[in-house]
C-alpha cells in the first residue's frame, strides 16, 4: 500500500508526466455525432462510442442523447473562433490528430489554455440555446425571458427567442462535470488547475449569456413600422470571441492557497470577477517544436514583413529569420451588376511576395 501511494504521488507531481493524449469532450467537434433519428436499431449505444467523455458526461449523454450533436457543434464553433482570434500569434490554436484535440499544450495552465476552455464552453451555450429555439431538443423550446421593463408598451414581446437560460444551465452541467468529479488534495497544484478550469468555463458561459440582446421585427402596411415584435437573440459568436480575447489579454495570474482557494500572485491587481479569465502557469514561448510542452513551433508559419506586431516576421519567427517566396493569388475583380439579378466578375491574378519563418 505505501508503494502504491508513492506511485500515485509521483504520477500527480507534474503536468509533464500526464498522458500526452489525455482525451477531452472537445473531440466531439472532430467527429460528427449522429442525431437520434439516425441511430441504428441494435447498434451499440452512442454514448459508449463517443471518445473523450468523463464518467459524469457519459451519464448526461445517456439522459440527453439528442443534445450531443449540438455539443459537438458548439465545440467546433469554439475551436474555429479560437483559431481566428489567434491566427496571428505564435500559438494559433492548432489541433492535433487525436482525442486530446489540442495535444499536450492544454496540460499547461496558461493564458492560452484559459481562453480555449472559455471559448469552447461559450460555444456549447451558443449551440444549445439555438437548438432550443429551432425546436431540435425535446427538453426545451423558445426563451421564457420576462418582458424587459424598458420595452415600449405598444411593442409585442414573444417572438421565439434563443433559450440562453437553458443553454447556460445545460452547458454548466455538462462542461463542468469533468472537473467536479476530480478529487485532488486541498491546496495541491492539481486542485488549482481544476479551479482555474471552472473559472474559465464560467467566464465563457457568461460572455454568451450577458451579450444576448433584444432583437425586433417591424410589421405594418408597405413596410411601415406601426408594430414591432421583439425577442431575445444571441450575439454573433465573433463578438463573443472578441470579448473573450480582451479577457485573455487582461487575464489574472493566480496560485492555489493551502485552504484550497485561488489567490492573485500579485495582490496589487484587482481581484478577478466570474467574467474574467485566470491562469496558473506561465506560457511557453511557442517558438520551437517541443514534445514536452506540446508546442508546435513557428517554423513554416507565414509572417508579415512590415508589421511590428505579433504577426511580424521578427516576433513570429523568434529572431530565426525568414525565407521569401512568390505566390500567385487569384481574386474576383471588375464586378458588374446585371439586370436582373446577378453580379458577374472577372478573375485577376497577382504575384505577391510572402514570407515564411525559418
Amino acid at each position: 500500500m505505501p508503494g502504491l501511494l508513492l506511485l500515485t504521488a509521483a504520477l500527480l507531481s507534474s503536468w509533464a508526466q500526464l498522458p500526452a493524449e489525455a482525451s477531452s469532450w472537445w473531440s466531439l467537434a472532430m467527429n460528427p455525432v449522429q442525431r437520434p433519428e439516425m441511430f441504428i436499431i441494435g447498434a451499440q449505444p452512442v454514448c459508449s462510442q463517443l471518445p473523450g467523455l468523463s464518467p459524469g458526461q457519459r451519464k448526461l449523454c445517456q439522459l440527453y442523447q439528442e443534445h450531443m450533436a449540438y455539443i459537438g457543434e458548439g465545440a467546433k464553433t469554439g475551436i474555429k473562433e479560437c483559431q481566428y482570434q489567434f491566427r496571428q500569434r505564435r500559438w494559433n490554436c492548432s489541433t492535433v490528430d487525436n482525442a486530446s484535440v489540442f495535444g499536450r499544450v492544454m496540460q499547461i495552465g496558461s493564458r492560452e489554455t484559459a481562453f480555449t476552455y472559455a471559448v469552447s464552453a461559450a460555444g456549447v451555450v451558443n449551440a444549445i440555446s439555438r437548438a432550443c429555439r429551432e425546436g431540435e431538443l425535446s427538453t426545451c423550446g423558445c426563451s421564457r425571458t420576462a418582458r424587459p421593463k424598458d420595452l415600449p408598451r405598444d411593442w409585442l414581446w414573444g417572438g421565439c427567442g434563443d433559450n440562453v437560460e437553458y443553454g447556460y444551465r445545460f452547458a454548466k452541467e455538462f462542461v463542468d462535470a469533468r472537473e467536479r468529479e476530480k478529487n485532488f488534495a486541498k491546496g495541491s497544484e492539481e486542485q488549482g488547475r481544476v479551479l482555474m478550469n471552472l473559472q474559465n468555463n464560467e467566464a465563457g458561459r457568461r460572455a454568451v449569456y450577458k451579450m444576448a440582446d433584444i432583437a425586433c421585427k417591424c410589421h405594418g402596411v408597405s413596410g411601415s413600422c406601426s408594430l414591432k415584435t421583439c425577442w431575445l437573440q444571441l450575439a454573433e459568436f465573433r463578438k463573443v470571441g472578441d470579448q473573450l480575447k480582451e479577457k485573455y489579454d487582461s487575464a489574472a495570474a493566480m496560485r492555489i492557497t493551502r485552504k484550497g482557494k485561488l489567490e492573485l500572485v500579485n495582490s496589487r491587481f484587482t481581484q478577478p470577477t466570474p467574467e474574467d479569465l485566470v491562469y496558473v502557469d506561465p506560457s511557453p514561448d511557442y517558438c520551437l517544436r517541443n514534445e514536452t510542452t506540446g508546442s508546435l513551433g513557428t517554423q513554416g508559419r507565414l509572417c508579415n514583413k512590415t508589421s511590428e506586431g505579433m504577426d511580424g516576421c521578427e516576433l513570429m519567427c523568434c529572431g530565426r529569420g525568414y525565407d521569401q517566396f512568390k505566390s500567385v493569388q487569384v481574386e474576383r475583380c471588375h464586378c458588374k451588376f446585371h439586370w436582373c439579378c446577378f453580379v458577374k466578375c472577372k478573375k485577376c491574378t497577382e504575384i505577391v511576395d510572402q514570407y515564411v519563418c525559418k
